[in-house]
């Protein structure tokens, strides 16, 4: 029979008051693409803390080529040939893209005198990205980059690392199919190296191309393992949930109302040009395009953090000069950041002052801020998005990352804006939370508001929206109607297709 390449045995770990990790049993063999799927705070990230040595386990096993070892950080597993890509970047932010890619395995002149080959360094790094298809510069500082790209930046990192495991979670969150596409040649490219890979992921239609064997974890436990072949979509969704998924994409149909929205001749830097859409009452108007196409972009020029250049907004035919996120929320418009850690939460406040962070004036009376109605506010949220937490006080940095973005989300709902501006809004939400999310759209649509949803995911996009603008190297490559939405054509405007 053959011997697992990494085998758990009945692995036990308090994580904190409120969650553990309960006799988590599984394998992985060589060559083979194993995906881990439960909902947000089930235990998938944490456990791969331990199998990485980001937490030590508090009893069970951990046996390699059948051999037990002893994996109490992460350079001790590193040394056994495991290396993670994480969710949530954790590259140098001021390195260049070279440095953090070549940083396990630096390219010397003189090895003892630690002198670095930078000239070899940048090269071979533009050497793998022309072998990998990757449309990034070796000398870009990381913190300079989109989500997207520090996340081709991890996958870079992994491929090179020469690793015997690689664990995966959720590396296609931040990444249009076409990036999503060029990932999956990597998998099957590894896996016929003898390459074995943990994958976690909410999407069930990438699992299906990529994954061997699926297993569902849910409250700190494993519910059970299938091969992919035998995967049932709503089987799996109940193994997850204990729930029935009756529609992915409820989208309400809605008659649309006036202008309440235009956007003329929108230049910023070298990245948009002339930028020109706009948005009626009720209606969802999906973005999409590829990495570096300027999805996020449009969004903070609207919203008052990037400057633009030139052109000019209307919001229900009255010019507005939006020059910060103050001016845009006094004018009604809400954004909900895909970047989360960053721009999104105040990490070590608590739920309540994050939720309630854009709508002070609901629960304040004359300059003093009513505690009680803060938290019974939050709480109201909390359940209404079924956010996963240990006590309303938790602070937004112990949440799993799904649950950070339902109280971003939370917080703009309660603000009461008339346009939303949702960048990525599902990234790394699990499939039954993903669609808690597209009823609050259809709730916020039913009370008059407008949605702008910027997605990398093409069917959230169709499955969603009312008309779809596709973009291409910072401009507008096609606007297209529902009806005649296909993952085909739009991959087509978004590739620099023309009609």
């Amino acid at each position: 029979m053959v011997e697992p390449v990494l085998k758990l045995e009945n692995i036990n770990k308090k994580v904190s008051d409120f969650f553990a990790l309960k006799d988590i049993s599984l394998d992985l063999y060589k060559g083979e693409v194993h995906v881990l799927i439960g909902e947000n705070g089930s235990g998938k990230t944490s456990l791969m803390n331990v199998i990485v040595g980001a937490y030590t386990k508090d009893s069970g096993r951990i046996l390699i080529d059948g051999k037990p070892v002893n994996i109490s950080s992460p350079t001790d597993a590193k040394k056994l040939g495991i290396t993670m890509i994480h969710h949530d970047s954790l590259l140098f932010e001021h390195f260049t893209v070279a440095e953090n890619i070549y940083i396990d395995n630096k390219p010397y002149l003189n090895k003892s005198l630690k002198l670095i080959n930078w000239g070899k360094m940048h090269s071979d790094c533009q050497q793998l990205f022309n072998r990998l298809g990757f449309s990034l510069n070796s000398k870009d500082i990381v913190k300079n980059l989109s989500l997207a790209q520090k996340q081709l930046v991890e996958i870079a990192r992994a491929y090179i690392s020469k690793a015997r495991i690689i664990i995966m979670d959720e590396p296609t969150s931040s990444l249009a199919d076409s990036e999503s596409l060029l990932l999956f040649s990597i998998i099957k490219e590894l896996k016929k190296a003898g390459v074995s890979i943990l994958y976690i992921s909410h999407r069930l239609e990438e699992i299906k191309q990529i994954g061997d064997r699926i297993t569902v974890i849910r409250d700190g436990e494993i519910i059970g393992t299938q091969d992919i072949r035998n995967m049932n979509v709503n089987n799996i969704i109940h193994m997850m949930t204990g729930m029935e998924l009756k529609e992915r994409y409820p989208k309400l149909s809605v008659k649309l109302g006036k202008e309440v929205l235009r956007v003329e001749n929108l230049n910023s830097g070298d990245t948009l040009k002339s930028i020109s859409f706009s948005l009626r009452r009720r209606e969802i108007l999906g973005v999409t395009g590829l990495v570096g196409s300027g999805r996020t972009k449009i969004a903070k020029c609207i919203f008052g953090l990037d400057k633009i250049d030139s052109g000019e907004i209307f919001l229900e035919n009255s010019k507005i000069d939006i020059k910060s996120p103050s001016d845009a929320i006094r004018a009604g418009i809400g954004y909900v950041t895909e970047d989360r850690k960053t721009e999104g939460l105040f990490m070590y406040l608590n739920i309540p002052e994050n939720i309630t962070a854009a709508n002070t004036s609901k629960i304040s009376n004359h300059f003093l801020i009513d505690k009680g109605e803060k938290v019974n506010i939050a709480g109201a949220y909390v359940d209404r998005l079924r956010i996963k937490i240990g006590t309303i006080r938790d602070k937004a940095a112990y949440l799993s990352s799904g649950n950070q973005q339902k109280v971003v989300l939370a917080r703009w709902i309660m603000s009461r804006a008339k346009i939303f501006i949702l960048d990525e809004p599902t990234r790394g939400i699990d499939i039954p939370s993903k669609v808690d999310v597209y009823n609050i759209m259809n709730e916020m649509v039913a009370k008059g508001a407008s949605i702008i949803l910027i997605s990398s995911d093409v069917d959230e996009i169709i499955g969603m929206c009312d008309r779809i603008m596709i973009l291409y190297d910072g401009r507008i490559a096609a606007v297209i109607p529902r009806s005649e939405a296909t993952q085909e054509k739009i991959l087509f405007y978004a590739t620099g297709g023309k009609a």
